[in-house]
């Protein structure tokens, strides 16, 4: 008669964390305004107000924004500033940037709101295989936030970790 086959991990009090099951829903844009400046790289703020007056601002309802120039310009402060007055009511988050950038500043916020509880004195192992762009500096950012509280961490599977912390006795 064969062993029954026992699901140690599910049987343990390990806690997973998958930052994907916290991935912000919204689309994320570019807006890169080299095509608002003359030749691509002088700001005349004339012509730049007018952009900005113009421009179909409703396209970025509940969207996550990063305002770029993707040419050697000097841009003062007060463009991007300008343009965030205009997305302020409608875009989820704002920044001046890449999408990198924008990543690792919605993921400040989502882990800004987990509760530590949750992980207090558990072996917890953060999930590294991800289909979604989850900046590397979510992970780091988790570490700071949950090494406090938690007997120890590790990265990667149940199956396959590799150990990055435990709690001294």
């Amino acid at each position: 008669m064969a062993e029954e086959i026992i699901n140690r991990v599910a049987n343990s009090n390990l806690i997973t964390i998958d930052l994907e099951d916290f991935y912000p829903q919204g689309n994320r844009v570019v807006i890169d305004i080299k095509n608002w400046l003359f030749q691509e790289i002088v700001l005349k703020e004339k012509e730049f107000r007018h952009f900005v007056a113009e421009h179909d601002w409703e396209q970025y309802k509940n969207a996550y924004v990063a305002l770029t120039c993707s040419t050697d310009a000097i841009i003062p402060s007060w463009a991007y500033l300008l343009i965030t007055t205009k997305l302020s009511e409608l875009a989820k988050k704002v920044v001046v940037g890449n999408l990198t950038l924008l990543e690792s500043v919605i993921f400040e916020d989502v882990i800004a709101k987990i509760n530590t509880e949750d992980f207090k004195n558990k072996p917890v192992i953060i999930k590294g295989c991800a289909n979604k762009p989850i900046p590397p500096s979510a992970y780091t950012r988790l570490i700071q936030k949950i090494q406090p509280v938690a007997k120890s961490i590790m990265f990667g599977e149940a199956c396959s970790t590799v150990p990055l912390y435990k709690a001294k006795k």
